[in-house]
């Protein structure tokens, strides 16, 4: 792993940034493979209560590196399908699928563009703190390309059908408190305030009951394929091990002694 991406682990809670400042964080293939095996450590990395991913400099990440892109057009058509489907096979995927696997909560912290794969990657994220001078846009259709990273996943649960397939489609840009609308970002901050606010919902995360955290995402997860039986009896197999915590214990004692709990993790 080079540069391009960097995990720092302190106090508990892992940050995850994408280091390329001077091209916008744009995705290039050695950042594809550095992110993808960023997120590979930080699956195996323990004592972690929180995950931030954010990019280096003034932006998130501006989608794709077109430099990088530009240097299969050169190959034939069946022979670019090939790499460009390994690579997304083999670096896209895998880091979109731990991401979703961590049990901790995951918050983008988000100011300039978030573009592509930069939008894709912020979506698939629990929650998202961004500047109001965030700029946002799926790009893809842009260069004739349709979508990675689970965009066309994430947008139809998140806006419905109709608003993925206009932004997908016409890849227009749309700011920071349209986000919002759109419920694809969870609060939105001015930019001096950006570091201050996602530290502050950190802070509350790593608070929190860690375990009924791990159980939230793995429910919220199950519920768009699960029928209503299932998801049912999902919930309460999941509440009745929450309920086996220490930390439920505490909650439960805390509320009673009108005080504030502190869950210990267990």
């Amino acid at each position: 792993m080079t540069d391009t991406v960097l995990l720092d682990v302190a106090d508990e809670v892992a940050t995850l940034t994408l280091n390329r400042p001077a091209a916008l964080n744009a995705l290039s293939v050695e950042m594809m493979q550095d992110l993808s095996a960023a997120v590979r450590e930080l699956s195996a990395t323990p004592r972690v209560g929180a995950v931030v991913v954010t990019g280096a400099g003034d932006h998130f990440m501006a989608g794709g590196d077109l430099k990088d892109f530009a240097r299969n057009l050169h190959l034939a058509p069946e022979a670019r399908l090939a790499t460009f489907r390994a690579m997304i096979a083999q670096y896209i995927n895998p880091t979109v699928e731990m991401l979703q696997a961590l049990p901790q909560p995951v918050v983008a912290k988000v100011r300039g563009a978030c573009a592509g794969f930069g939008l894709s990657l912020m979506l698939g994220c629990d929650l998202a703190v961004c500047a109001d001078s965030a700029v946002f846009t799926t790009a893809y259709s842009a260069i004739a390309l349709s979508g990675d990273g689970g965009a066309s996943y994430f947008l139809p649960r998140l806006v419905g059908r109709r608003k993925a397939a206009e932004l997908l489609l016409l890849a227009d840009r749309f700011d920071a408190r349209e986000a919002q609308r759109l419920a694809l970002v969870s609060r939105v901050v001015p930019a001096a305030e950006l570091d201050a606010e996602t530290t502050r919902l950190v802070d509350r995360l790593l608070r929190g009951p860690r375990h009924a955290h791990a159980e939230i995402k793995r429910l919220l997860a199950a519920s768009h394929d699960n029928q209503l039986e299932a998801q049912l009896q999902s919930e309460a197999e999941a509440f009745a091990r929450c309920a086996a915590t220490g930390d439920f214990g505490e909650g439960v004692t805390a509320f009673l002694e009108k005080r504030k709990p502190a869950f210990g993790g267990a």
